[in-house]
């Protein structure tokens, strides 16, 4: 037990070691182009001001957006999801395995759930004991259920899901802005700095290391990017590039695909006014999602009213509402 806890604590420290890379290199590059390029190379004053005000816009979008990727923590389904106590006493003291398996579809009634595991179970986690709700999957970094999982990133040291990504998002988008701008401005004292022009000292190897750095940070990002621009307007996470989620009818990439614009209105909200700016402005409660094939959803008075299914004040249900799902389906025991 002793042991376990040892390695947990350590493999906890180490998780923030990505993270102290980025901040360290970021720290560096705010010296280098504040101090040794700006306050030290430049002597043209407009420019030296034109440059430091727009790279500390720059700087705090990016620290901002990383430190909201970061400290946001990972959504959890909510207690709705998780067995209460009396279903668990039931569920527990049952020691048939189809009786169990009852016991949890009786609990999945009352609902909102259409993704089916690939044996076309209701999706069920013993090690948190939650029923899933769709595009939910557990991290066995963070030891939790994830609401609309898309994967853990190291460099946030965060699971990347519905509470957060938004924040991935800008976060990635203003790093390439933040190199970009450092590139371009930095360019032609780089040339002047390996031509001779200017005299070598200390400021020459920040100025050079920053292009350098600022070019490869670009590259990576942009491919990164790019490719979680593709899975929003396909209103995918990368768990569902790799593996389509399951419906009842069967696996469908873009069963939760329902426009660009409404895909966008996910994860950004309807105010484009706050689109840019690293506030939750996410629909939803990351329980359920809007289908593509719009009959399931009509089928179910919870997705046509949401207010419904939230909970009320003396903790009843109201998601007993919802119809009944076919017993024939049987839940599957994930971890």
């Amino acid at each position: 037990m002793a042991l376990s806890r040892g390695l947990r604590c350590c493999q906890r420290v180490f998780s923030w070691i990505p993270v102290l890379i980025i901040t360290s290199v970021a720290l560096w590059s705010y010296y280098a182009y504040v101090f040794e390029l700006c306050l030290f190379t430049l002597t043209n004053t407009f420019e030296k001001v034109a440059y430091l005000l727009v790279f500390h816009v720059c700087f705090v979008m990016f620290s901002w957006t990383y430190w909201r990727s970061i400290f946001t923590p990972a959504a959890s389904p909510c207690k709705k999801f998780q067995l209460s106590y009396s279903d668990k006493q039931r569920y527990e003291m049952e020691e048939r395995p189809d009786a169990q398996k009852q016991i949890l579809v009786e609990i999945a009634k009352k609902l909102p759930i259409f993704t089916r595991a690939q044996s076309g179970a209701i999706r069920f986690c013993d090690r948190c004991q939650v029923l899933k709700p769709d595009r939910c999957h557990h991290c066995s970094v963070c030891e939790t259920c994830v609401l609309k999982m898309d994967h853990h990133c190291p460099w946030v040291n965060n699971c990347v899901g519905f509470s957060n990504y938004k924040f991935f998002l800008l976060f990635l988008s203003y790093s390439m802005l933040y190199c970009v701008f450092i590139a371009a401005t930095v360019f032609q004292y780089f040339l002047k700095f390996w031509v001779g022009d200017l005299p070598n000292g200390p400021a020459k190897f920040h100025v050079l290391f920053l292009m350098f750095v600022a070019l490869m940070f670009f590259v990576s990002l942009m491919f990164l990017f790019g490719y979680h621009c593709w899975l929003v307007a396909k209103n995918r996470s990368t768990l569902e590039a790799f593996s389509a989620p399951v419906f009842v009818s069967g696996p469908d990439r873009n069963g939760f695909n329902v426009g660009i614009r409404r895909n966008l209105q996910q994860v950004f909200g309807e105010n484009r006014r706050l689109w840019f700016i690293p506030v939750f402005t996410s629909q939803g409660n990351g329980h359920y999602f809007p289908l593509k094939n719009r009959s399931s959803e009509s089928h179910n008075p919870l997705l046509a009213n949401e207010d419904m299914w939230e909970e009320s004040d003396d903790g009843s249900e109201e998601g007993s509402l919802v119809e009944d799902q076919d017993p024939s389906v049987t839940i599957e025991m994930e971890e």
